[in-house]
């Protein structure tokens, strides 16, 4: 059995599910959807796990780690601080984030790496030391490197990022995490996740014309809303699945973490098959068809929902602004754009990231481009394109369609993420300025890609998004609009056709990767300056001193929408992703205090001064007050970033009472020792107010399902108490009372 829990092989995995395929239906006494085969194939105890969808913590072996360099550097430390001298299993680190848009790839590639020199070396020479393979600065983007090199049907992986369910497309479970949870699985701990209920989404018709896959999640997003899949994963079935691409199913995986699903999968097939053989894996395609029928749902399976799609009826849609969620047809967008007052002028289109920049969707986006170009056309917006990987870059500038997309007005950024997690040096327009930007990106938070909160983004297809910025208006629907010709001629477009992969191999491009040394790492060192403003060694947070939690001053009360995104900005504050303390200036400097609508600028009770969120908690720490945050709905959704829960635990926060959690943040702040709270009626989130003082009651007999209590003090001398709801099992309480799941996992040494 220790072979299989410990795949070391691409294969293992396929091995892993069959046998305990094998066991559980007779167990469960029913059949099995196919995330349930591969998940509970990973059980660390299958005969004796509980399995109940949705309520039970399953102990889980995943066969493999993947981190992107902002999170890399934090989950690193932690791993140092562990003291232990390998990683239990195979892991690699992905630099991705660092790359800022500027002028261009080349120029902005050699541009990351003097500037971050010491960040880098750090991470390869970590990598070189624990074991972790490491992908230099320029090798692509997190998510296509594992389609294309470590995703195949079966597989479990873990990744620290939010978007790692993008290897669904290939029949993964590939599951977004924070630094810490990678941590426990590097560790060779099991690493615990809360049974997930599944959604089937069944898929009927077949995508034609101008719909493509993007379509599908951006439909399903404004069905299901930004919240409707928390706890669920989104298990895809039905006919329609064999009229969609392996990298088009990644694409539709990949969003799914807009609706806060743990993850999304498809079923085997043979896109897959194709996919696998092109990219040099025919081997695990050989053993993926001998047993296909363990890697697609059983017939009977049942679903906690279903939700029904026809892809014959559905039609171009784009999201936004400011949430993914909020879904419109093409044929809508322009009239509801003008009664809502949204700038109909596209400045900026931008195709590429982790979501959409596969050679089908280059190439698609480059039959677009190319109809304009016949027809003596160029982009009317500026036009930026974002190769995935440094395969897709090599192979679309070989093939011709760099030199298409460049020809009509684009171009060609980094194999990074760049704008799409802000790392974007934008300069068309001031900070405040209204505008409309259309992305092919996955995410369209209020000044995520920019830092202007004025900023309108869409989010598209490729596809959509190269027609708008070739017709530079938002109003512009390509399955019935025209555009003038430079002759003065109207026309359509046609709608763009393209292969799904190249016809000849990929072509590799550069060579990227640095293995670890055969010989180990053992002699090897791995230093940070003490003086670095990049990188901090990590010092144990301090244990929970018995008692209750006393008198704990509301820091802030949070209004609406707060992602990860305000919680802990990207953008220039990804420089700083390896030291906490200094990370810690941006925290929740881009939420709303419900007491004056005002962004980073909170009342300090101490003194009766108004200051930025940072510097007051700094204070009430410096004077030995503990303090909490209350929240709203959802609160933390979007990305898997650790330091949104490391910030507030390092300045001296305590506690987080919301009226519901996004999965990973909640995760990722029991792991750093905090407690995650939600209220049980929701409406007493009103009976808080900014000046209030609250401590929590009852953690002396703290215990899985038994709710804690508040006792709210007033300022004017009332009171209020009520209930708070938590989700903690045993383990976690444990980290709670440690400290944290690192400092747990130190006492177990």
């Amino acid at each position: 059995m220790l072979i299989v829990r410990w795949p070391t092989g691409q294969g293992a995995s396929l091995f892993l599910t069959y046998t305990f395929s094998a066991f559980l239906p007779s167990r469960l006494n029913r059949p099995l959807t196919l995330s349930e085969k591969i998940v509970y194939g990973h059980l660390d105890d299958p005969v004796g796990q509980d399995i109940a969808r949705g309520h039970t913590y399953l102990r889980l072996r995943p066969d493999r780690v993947a981190m992107q360099d902002a999170t890399a550097q934090m989950a690193m430390l932690q791993f140092i601080s562990s003291g232990l001298p390998c990683v239990a299993v195979p892991s690699t680190i992905h630099c991705d984030h660092l790359i800022e848009a500027q002028i261009g790839g080349a120029k902005d590639l050699a541009r990351a790496k003097d500037i971050n020199a010491e960040v880098y070396n750090f991470l390869a020479s970590a990598g070189a030391k624990y074991g972790v393979g490491f992908w230099k600065p320029g090798s692509g983007i997190i998510h296509q490197i594992i389609l294309e090199n470590y995703a195949y049907p079966g597989v479990l992986l873990i990744g620290t990022d939010s978007h790692t369910p993008n290897g669904g497309g290939l029949g993964s479970i590939c599951i977004g995490v924070g630094g810490a949870d990678a941590v426990d699985v590097m560790a060779g701990i099991p690493w615990e996740l809360k049974c997930p209920k599944v959604i089937g989404v069944k898929l009927t018709g077949k995508l034609s014309g101008w719909t493509s896959p993007k379509d599908v999640i951006l439909k399903v997003a404004g069905i299901l809303t930004v919240k409707g899949g928390t706890g669920a994963i989104v298990e895809y079935h039905g006919p329609g699945v064999d009229s969609i691409s392996c990298t088009g199913m990644a694409t539709i995986c990949n969003m799914g973490a807009e609706i806060g699903a743990t993850t999304s999968v498809f079923p085997y097939n043979h896109r897959m098959k194709t996919y696998l053989e092109k990219t040099g894996r025919g081997d695990i395609a050989s053993l993926a068809d001998h047993y296909a029928d363990l890697l697609v749902p059983d017939p009977g399976c049942e679903y906690d929902s279903i939700v029904e799609i026809n892809l014959d009826e559905l039609k171009p849609h784009i999201n936004g602004p400011f949430t993914p969620d909020l879904a419109h047809p093409m044929a809508d967008i322009g009239a509801t754009a003008a009664k809502n007052g949204w700038p109909l002028e596209v400045k900026v289109g931008l195709i590429g990231s982790c979501t959409n920049s596969s050679y089908e969707d280059m190439g698609r986006s480059a039959s677009v481009a190319k109809q304009a170009l016949d027809k003596g056309l160029k982009c009317k917006a500026a036009f930026t394109i974002t190769p995935g990987s440094e395969q897709i870059r090599a192979t679309i500038e070989r093939d011709g369609y760099s030199k298409i997309l460049g020809d009509v007005g684009g171009m060609v950024l980094a194999n990074a993420c760049g704008p799409c997690i802000g790392q974007w040096d934008r300069r068309d327009v001031k900070k405040g300025e209204k505008n409309t930007i259309v992305t092919s990106y996955n995410r369209n938070f209020t000044a995520r890609n920019d830092a202007n909160p004025a900023t309108h983004a869409f989010v598209a297809s490729p596809e959509i998004v190269t027609a708008l910025a070739i017709a530079g208006t938002l109003d512009f629907n390509p399955e019935v609009d025209y555009l003038t010709a430079a002759n003065g001629e109207k026309f359509k477009l046609e709608p763009p056709s393209a292969d799904e992969l190249p016809k000849l191999d990929f072509d590799p491009g550069q060579d990227t990767y640095q293995h670890p040394p055969a010989e180990g790492g053992s002699k090897l060192r791995v230093d940070v300056s003490p003086t670095s403003t990049r990188l901090q060694l990590l010092e144990p947070f301090d244990k929970w001193a018995g008692g209750d939690l006393e008198d704990l001053q509301v820091l802030i009360k949070v209004k609406g929408k707060c992602t990860t995104d305000h919680i802990s900005a990207a953008g220039p504050w990804l420089k700083f992703r390896g030291h906490l303390d200094n990370i810690s200036n941006n925290m929740l400097i881009g939420a709303v205090n419900i007491e004056n609508d005002g962004i980073n600028k909170i009342k300090n009770q101490l003194t009766g001064e108004y200051g930025g969120v940072p510097d007051v908690a700094r204070h009430y720490k410096a004077n030995g007050l503990s303090w909490v945050v209350v929240g709203d709905d959802n609160y933390g959704e979007g990305s898997s970033r650790e330091h949104a829960a490391l910030e507030p635990r390092h300045l001296g926060g305590r506690c987080i009472i919301v009226k519901s959690f996004a999965r990973i943040h909640e995760t990722n702040l029991k792991k750093q020792g905090m407690l995650p709270l939600t209220f049980q009626i929701p409406a007493d989130y009103d009976k808080i107010r900014p000046d209030d003082k609250i401590s929590i009651k009852g953690l002396a007999n703290f215990t899985p399902g038994k709710p804690l209590s508040a006792v709210v003090k007033h300022s004017d001398g009332s009171k209020d108490d009520f209930q708070l709801n938590h989700t903690f099992n045993e383990t976690q309480i444990e980290w709670f009372q440690a400290g944290s799941a690192l400092n747990r996992m130190k006492e177990l040494q």
